[in-house]
């Protein structure tokens, strides 16, 4: 299975270990007796196999480049976060790991390092949202390695051609869909499904809510949130919705293609739609809805890990704060030069060429001003939940108060049950 950075915001954050721990841990792990020709030890590092092309080549060189140690890569097809996890639980795991998190039970379960004094002079420059689920008790796990994000696209002419401006709120957006629909053309493109599978934790956001509150409490236990998630369920009815597609949200054709006035995607797909159509587009955060809520876009990264079982901590430390605190012109060639991502550093993202005018700029700045990110409390469990409410919403009409109320249970049992560890 080829992953692209893209899978971040579509991927839940469980481990099943059941049975990975042979898949992942064979006999030929690949470790040396730990010394290199550069006086320093040799650092396993893995990374999750990305689709982009040229990125493989492009961390081998990075890491070809380190001068105080050899640094082998490792490639990882397949189940990447399940190898890894099971791998943690062994004496042969790498020094360095590529992780969708570190995850909570990797934090509590002491399988990673505290990284805060790398990043401490540079904190304040790294996007907060994505430092966020990176951060628990005040200290840091994860140092984060790029920013990805999910945005509206609109075309200009449509939107023109029909007198409209580009929604600001979630009525607005809701009217607009059905202005904009006609026997060629949907108003709105949210997934196959109506939305129920990408937008998550989005539309709450949107509200002014979240999922879980800064003291660890639900953060969607407010009678906004069915108002706004019924919101949703009101485009699927009024049949503004582009459904049946021949690929799925994170593909921009039926956006070119002008099957849909609109479209909810990743930033991935702007060079395509670019491409396709100049400058006839826009972007746009998730439309705020009612008083209190505000603009929104879920963000996400991956981020360099330590193994606390790995022989060479303090060398694989210096390792990751080289690549990723201190070289920042890799950290940028990483980002833009092989598929089309934000900078985590927001310094970088702002003077990045790539990124400083258009639509590009725009997203910039979404995701700097408006980003969200799950919460490392927001466990699988309540995401599914969650999600399967979401789903029963929008697809099938179902009640949002009494559906809504079900998933504010099964999330404070879940919040209790991590809080006790």
């Amino acid at each position: 299975m080829t992953i692209t950075r893209r899978r971040l915001l579509t991927t839940g954050t469980g481990l099943a270990l059941t049975g990975a721990l042979a898949t992942a841990c064979g006999s030929n792990t690949g470790r040396d007796d730990g010394s290199s020709g550069k006086n320093g030890p040799t650092i396993e590092h893995w990374y999750h196999q990305y689709g982009e092309p040229g990125t493989e080549q492009a961390v081998r060189r990075y890491a070809a480049a380190y001068p105080k140690a050899e640094v082998k890569v490792q490639w990882r097809p397949g189940n990447y976060d399940q190898q890894t996890a099971a791998a943690l639980l062994t004496d042969a795991g790498p020094d360095v790991f590529e992780a969708n998190g570190p995850t909570l039970d990797q934090i509590q379960g002491k399988q990673v390092v505290d990284l805060t004094d790398l990043i401490a002079p540079v904190k304040d420059d790294f996007n907060p949202a994505v430092l966020a689920p990176k951060t628990y008790e005040g200290k840091v796990w994860g140092i984060p390695q790029v920013v990805d994000m999910q945005l509206l696209y609109y075309r200009k002419s449509l939107l023109a051609d029909a007198g409209l401006k580009p929604p600001g709120t979630l009525d607005e957006l809701i009217d607009t869909a059905a202005e904009l629909t006609d026997k060629k053309t949907k108003g709105l493109f949210l997934g196959n499904d109506g939305g129920a599978g990408v937008l998550g934790g989005t539309p709450l956001f949107a509200a002014g809510l979240g999922l879980v509150t800064g003291d660890g409490k639900v953060g969607f236990d407010d009678p906004a949130a069915a108002r706004t998630l019924g919101k949703i369920r009101q485009l699927y009815v009024d049949e503004s919705l582009l459904l049946g597609a021949p690929s799925d949200w994170s593909d921009p054709s039926a956006f070119v293609q002008g099957l849909t006035a609109m479209q909810w995607s990743g930033l991935w797909a702007m060079p395509q739609i670019k491409k396709a159509l100049g400058d006839d587009f826009g972007v746009l955060p998730f439309p705020k809805d009612g008083a209190r809520g505000r603009p929104t876009v879920p963000v996400g990264a991956y981020g360099a890990a330590v193994n606390a079982r790995s022989e060479h901590r303090d060398a694989a430390k210096a390792y990751v704060k080289w690549l990723w605190v201190d070289s920042t012109e890799s950290q940028e060639d990483f980002a833009l030069s092989y598929g089309f991502h934000i900078p985590a550093r927001i310094s970088l993202a702002k003077k990045a060429a790539k990124l400083r005018e258009g639509a590009a700029a725009d997203a910039v700045k979404y995701a700097t001003e408006y980003g969200y990110s799950e919460p490392l409390l927001w466990t699988p469990a309540s995401k599914v939940a969650y999600q399967d409410a979401l789903s029963r919403i929008i697809k099938d009409g179902a009640n949002p108060d009494s559906e809504l109320r079900t998933v504010v249970r099964k999330a404070n049992e879940e919040l209790k049950r991590v809080g006790r560890r």
